[in-house]
């Protein structure tokens, strides 16, 4: 081990100043204090996220009571592993497939809550006598919920698995997607007094075809990198492999001019895709519960008393504001989209709060010199206060949902369920048309980004090096294979992206009416020969790109070899099983076992009818005619597990079926929550003792009669009757004035008495 004492000469030989030792201490102290706050918070029954901000305060120089860190840049970097950490950990539990199914609804949903939220920013900017600039800049600031907090109290308040909250989540990240947009909007408008629109579309398809392509290359690689190593995987090279793809790609992200939080976030989806996601998840739950933690703190720090006292009018007005609009904006966008009223009203009040975004945008009006240097301090502690109520407005949801759906008018009542039932429902037709649809887009954004990215890659690195070697030659040389490596992509953009089948099933549908099919193909192909001429211009001049990318589009589309589109056909598999590597292993559909038999594995959820029997008891062989080969508890694998063996929730069972079977068997063992049932915390549960009285509707009743577990859900532990105490059993019939000790919520139980 090397001697602190080392380092810090070797830093001094190269004139870098390197604290250690301030470092060290720093996340020590704050560890500590955090430690103390998160214990007594858990005490009075409060997320601990709130105990993180405190102990932030306690430890920033505005409390002169303790200690305060040694170096203030220490807490910014750790806070900044804990956003790449914790963007990372969402990307893990939301993958692109899953933004792509709620991507119309999250997208317009997060459109009306940033527009309207930029309209309330400006109005309630001008009241407060800011000027134009800053109420613009300020109505950016507000208009974006905070990730993190969210994520944050959906884990401590137990939320995750919610329908609502996937929504929120698919929310979010939209929302930060089109936060690098307004940031460029508001940087045009600050330094040329309007908004630029050319440098505004080229930082859009800057940042789309980065994502295009980092998915792409990430979904075609990294699953079959892990596969192929995946006996080399145990939890220590895991966590090692997933944080070190994810810092990668997160500095990858800053070379190409984005932020760390986005490429951490991007990996995260990636792997959310692959078979080893939920150990992924587990391996790196500390990690992100450490920095995580210190990310909070830092918030925490930078609470400032004086200033809260000073700017309180202001920060009181923007936080209602903040809270009322979030509500009203973001339960009329979920209205909108075909949520149900419930839905809308849970994610209106999950979206309460401001966070990172804020600090970003007014670091970036400070850096431009025209924000206002009050403006600040009033954000975070705008921030600060709605992260304080975010856990408050999150459980308010339900109480306001009750009292809304019982004094709405019955009409309006039944236009919502209504819209959103016919907004959830769709025609065969329809549903085939969005799949053909969905299908051609995203070929047409996943090839025609390779092929800019292949055009680029050698016009900026190939060429220079081809023609440091030959001079005469090297420009040629560089377009044949530049053209070599396009060729299969440039024919796999040109060639339909339906079926046959599908095409005759719409033609049909529609009457013979073809033309949107005619009109796809049309432009598919004109997109094709634009980007081989693209290419060739790239090296000649566009009369010469012209001529010579038509003839040889022409020669491309009718002589190319049919080996090749096989090979094609292939590659565009093995991205779709990729992608899809996670569902497809719940199925088992391209895991053959024997004959028509398929190996699928599938995660016991916490309402699935066997948790808690044993697998002989189940009888899943002769109730759905699956064997079950084997159980993955934690990362303890049971190959063949015995009869006697436990289904408990969270275990990856793998077993052997059909098609039909696994499918039958599925929606039972991963059968997800009601969200119906009302959600209980530790706290609702404990030994209670009551006393039986004459009117209790226990008397007369044995144990076995009684239904405690089943309609009172308790659990009877012991019994005193005439100062004798035992323990009963089934047959044992209860008297007035015995006193029974159950577990169980005491509210449900005073009924008991």
């Amino acid at each position: 081990m090397i001697p602190t004492t080392i380092l810090l000469a070797a830093a001094a030989g190269t004139g870098t100043e390197l604290q250690i030792e301030s470092l060290i201490s720093d996340l020590a102290f704050l560890l500590i204090l955090a430690a103390a706050t998160t214990l007594f918070f858990k005490w009075i029954k409060q997320p601990v996220v709130l105990g993180y901000i405190v102990a932030g305060f306690l430890a920033s120089p505005n409390f002169t009571y303790l200690p305060s860190v040694t170096t203030e840049e220490n807490i910014e970097f750790w806070a900044q592993m804990g956003i790449v950490v914790l963007l990372f950990s969402l990307g893990l539990e939301f993958s692109f497939k899953k933004l792509l199914k709620a991507g119309s609804s999250a997208m317009f949903t997060a459109l009306i809550i940033m527009m309207g939220m930029m309209c309330c920013g400006f109005i309630i900017g001008r009241m407060l006598g800011f000027t134009n600039i800053n109420s613009l800049f300020l109505g950016g600031m507000l208009s974006m919920s905070s990730t993190t907090i969210i994520i944050k109290a959906f884990n401590d308040l137990h939320l995750s698995h919610k329908k609502f909250a996937s929504l929120v989540f698919a929310v979010l990240i939209v929302e930060d997607l089109f936060a690098v947009v307004m940031m460029v909007i508001l940087s045009s408008i600050a330094i040329n007094n309007s908004v630029a629109g050319g440098e505004m579309l080229l930082n859009i398809s800057k940042l789309i075809f980065f994502l295009i392509i980092w998915f792409a290359v990430g979904v075609f690689v990294l699953p079959s990198f892990l596969n192929r190593n995946r006996r080399f995987l145990n939890s220590e090279t895991l966590l090692i492999v997933s944080m070190g793809l994810c810092l990668g790609m997160a500095v990858f992200s800053v070379y190409c001019g984005f932020s760390l939080a986005l490429g951490a976030f991007v990996m995260g989806s990636i792997l959310a895709g692959t078979s080893f996601a939920e150990r992924i998840e587990q391996v790196t739950a500390p990690v992100k519960d450490l920095f995580g933690s210190i990310f909070f703190i830092s918030v925490g720090m930078m609470v400032n008393p004086q200033m809260i006292v000073e700017y309180s009018g202001p920060i009181l007005i923007i936080s209602a504001v903040v809270v009322v609009g979030m509500i009203v904006f973001g339960t009329a966008g979920m209205l909108a989209t075909g949520q149900t009223l419930k839905v809308a009203i849970e994610s209106g009040f999950s979206l309460t709060q401001i966070g990172e975004f804020a600090f970003i945008i007014a670091t970036l009006g400070m850096q431009l010199g025209v924000l206002d240097k009050s403006i600040y301090p009033i954000v975070v502690a705008v921030s600060v206060l709605t992260t304080f109520t975010t856990p408050y407005f999150i459980r308010m949801a339900d109480p306001v949902y009750g009292f809304v759906a019982a004094h709405l008018p019955a009409r309006l009542h039944f236009l919502i369920d209504r819209y959103s039932d016919n907004a959830s429902s769709e025609s065969e037709t329809g549903q085939l048309w969005r799949t053909v649809i969905n299908r051609y887009l995203w070929r047409i954004m996943l090839y025609s980004s390779v092929l800019i990215a292949i055009t680029i890659i050698s016009r900026q690195w190939v060429y220079p090096l081809i023609h440091g070697i030959m001079p005469h030659w090297g420009r040629l040389l560089c377009v044949v294979l530049t053209f070599i490596a396009m060729a299969p992509f440039l024919l796999a953009l040109s060639y339909p992206a339906s079926k046959r089948t599908e095409r005759e099933r719409l033609v049909k549908a529609n009457a013979h009416f073809d033309l949107p099919l005619i009109l796809m193909t049309f432009f598919r192909l004109i997109l094709a020969l634009g980007l081989l001429m693209y290419m060739l211009k790239s090296f000649y001049s566009w009369s010469v790109a012209a001529t010579l990318g038509l003839f040889v589009f022409i020669l491309l589309i009718f002589f190319f070899s049919k080996r090749v589109r096989r090979r094609m056909r292939s590659i565009e598999a093995k991205f779709l099983n990729n992608l899809n590597e996670r569902e497809l292993r719940r199925s088992g559909k391209n895991n053959n076992v024997i004959g028509d038999l398929h190996l699928a594995f599938m995660t016991v959820s916490y309402a699935c009818p066997f948790v808690g029997q044993r697998l002989a008891d189940s009888d899943l062989r002769r109730r759905y005619g699956v064997s079950v080969a084997s159980i993955q508890r934690g990362l303890k694998l049971l190959p063949v597990p015995a009869g006697d063996t436990r289904i408990f929730p969270a275990d990856v069972i793998g077993v052997i079926g059909t098609d039909d079977e696994i499918q039958r068997l599925l929606p039972i063992i991963e059968a997800p929550a009601d969200d119906t049932e009302s959600n209980f915390s530790q706290s609702d549960i404990s030994l209670t003792s009551i006393q039986l009285t004459e009117a209790s509707p226990l008397i007369g009743k044995t144990v076995a009669d009684s239904q405690l577990s089943t309609r009172y859900k308790s659990l009877l532990v012991s019994m005193k009757r005439n100062d004798e105490e035992f323990t009963p059993d089934a047959s044992t019939r209860f008297q007035p004035h015995d006193v029974l000790w159950l577990v169980g919520n005491p509210d449900q139980l005073a009924t008991l008495k």
